[in-house]
């Protein structure tokens, strides 16, 4: 059984005037979104052998924030510029190339490229699409011992949870 756990970034701000998308940052409520989630995550009992990053400064802010959580070692987390480049069909590829040493995989990054992502590979899936809101977490379980096997429609959802949800 392999697990992966996609987490789209936390709330940023808009950033300055001419600053590039890559170096926007956390607001404090991202901050706060962050570290809610990454608790909420442990609640569930989900805890990564392996974190993938966009280092995108909101991406790994995020991934830092829940890893410290989760008492997963900040230095150990991969960042990857192509996740922040790219789209889902990479994810996708990096998912199948991952050591099958790691059964669970999380990975931090960007919509649409997440949500899409998670549409192609969960069995069962809404209407509408999954959506993935900033801090939104959708961990699914696929029956594979080896992350090549990896299919499309083949995941099932365990958890999927976001901060707004908890919100009165």
């Amino acid at each position: 059984m392999k697990t992966v756990i996609l987490v789209r970034h936390a709330k940023a701000g808009q950033g300055a005037f001419g600053m590039l998308d890559f170096d926007r940052t956390l607001e404090e409520r991202g901050k706060r979104d962050a570290v809610f989630m990454g608790q909420k995550i442990r609640e569930q009992n989900i805890f990564p052998d392996l974190i993938l990053s966009s280092p995108a400064k909101r991406a790994k802010k995020t991934a830092k924030l829940v890893a410290d959580e989760l008492g997963y070692p900040k230095a150990q987390i991969q960042f990857d510029r192509k996740i922040y480049d790219s789209n889902a069909a990479y994810l996708y590829a990096l998912l199948r190339a991952q050591g099958d040493q790691h059964e669970r995989v999380m990975v931090f990054g960007h919509n649409p490229d997440l949500s899409i992502l998670a549409d192609m590979l969960l069995a069962e899936k809404p209407e509408e699409g999954v959506n993935l809101p900033t801090a939104g977490v959708c961990c699914m379980v696929f029956p594979i011992d080896q992350w090549e096997m990896l299919e499309e429609n083949q995941g099932r959802a365990v958890f999927f949870d976001y901060p707004k949800h908890h919100d009165e």
